[in-house]
């Protein structure tokens, strides 16, 4: 079983328009609403590929409820931590023209010290019976900077193996705890460790570094279609999928978290993962819910995906 943490959920809502247009009243053709947060995004794209998971996430109000039923559609089974407020909504504005995408976020829930007890009790409870744990995600206001950092600490003493995917302080605190994959976008990791280079060859050797002076085991950085950078003790690869024409990106960069631990899980080596991980990221744009992929576009992309070494 796959766990995954998701400690700042979003219900996002696809808004397709022809284009923006500043000061005028626009009318969306269609409006879809989907599941959001890194973690679960993550937990769709699992429940699509016929992984076992279990998502856990904290969740609040009226917002909270219509993404609940959004998880059960899904048959995502759940363990939430029901807080104060109401759950932020992610207004995902596609301009159906140019193929564009824009991102509106409204201000979410905000969790106490008792909260995030909770929420790492949930996690503490199925530790036992998992084998990865995707942490991914920003934290909500009030919540330290640590708490995926506890999450990887409980992880740990059953076994799991982690993954990491929240930049920023989050980020920096979870490595503390050395989890087995540290996987952020390109801008993400420049900024979350200030190294700004050529992707991918000058990130090989900065990210190498890194992994050396904090005792980082392995490193994803996404670069959209450039492609999937992954450094290994032994190797550095890139996997490319062929260019898609996007309906809808957001939830691209979760599917390959999602997809690397449950294949490193299934026991493929890193060039089989990164295929199959590449071929899910493409596939997902090309749907209108977040995450969303259908298994017929997966397995028609996967023969052209690409991996190199480095």
């Amino acid at each position: 079983m796959i766990l995954t943490v998701n400690a700042n959920a979003a219900l996002d809502r696809v808004i397709f328009i022809d284009r923006i247009k500043p000061t005028t009243v626009m009318r969306a053709s269609r409006v879809v609403d989907s599941v959001g947060g890194k973690g679960l995004d993550a937990s769709v794209v699992l429940q699509t590929i016929g992984a076992p998971n279990l998502a856990i996430s904290f969740m609040a109000g009226p917002t909270g409820q219509v993404l609940t039923s959004l998880l059960d559609r899904y048959g995502i089974p759940h363990d939430l931590v029901w807080v104060d407020g109401d759950t932020r909504v992610a207004n995902v504005i596609v301009e159906t023209e140019f193929n564009r995408h824009s991102h509106i976020m409204t201000t979410g829930y905000c969790v106490t010290p008792d909260d995030c007890r909770r929420f790492l009790e949930k996690v503490e409870t199925p530790a036992p019976k998992a084998k990865w744990m995707i942490l991914a995600g920003s934290l909500p206001a009030g919540a330290p900077p640590d708490l995926y950092a506890e999450a990887i600490r409980i992880g740990k003493k059953h076994g799991v193996r982690c993954l990491i995917d929240s930049p920023g302080d989050p980020a920096r605190e979870a490595v503390r705890c050395q989890p087995d994959i540290l996987k952020l976008n390109q801008e993400e990791f420049a900024d979350t460790f200030h190294i700004r280079a050529r992707f991918p060859d000058e990130l090989v050797t900065l990210a190498r570094g890194l992994m050396a002076r904090l005792g980082i085991e392995n490193v994803v950085i996404t670069a959209g279609s450039g492609g999937i950078l992954a450094v290994t003790p032994q190797q550095a690869y890139l996997a490319r999928a062929p260019r898609q024409v996007a309906v809808n990106a957001a939830g691209a960069g979760d599917s390959v978290s999602a997809v690397l631990a449950y294949r490193l899980m299934q026991g493929d080596d890193w060039p089989d993962a990164l295929r199959q991980a590449a071929a899910t990221s493409a596939a997902v744009v090309l749907t209108e819910g977040t995450a969303d992929c259908r298994i017929e576009d997966i397995q028609r992309i996967l023969p052209l995906v690409e991996v190199d070494v480095l």
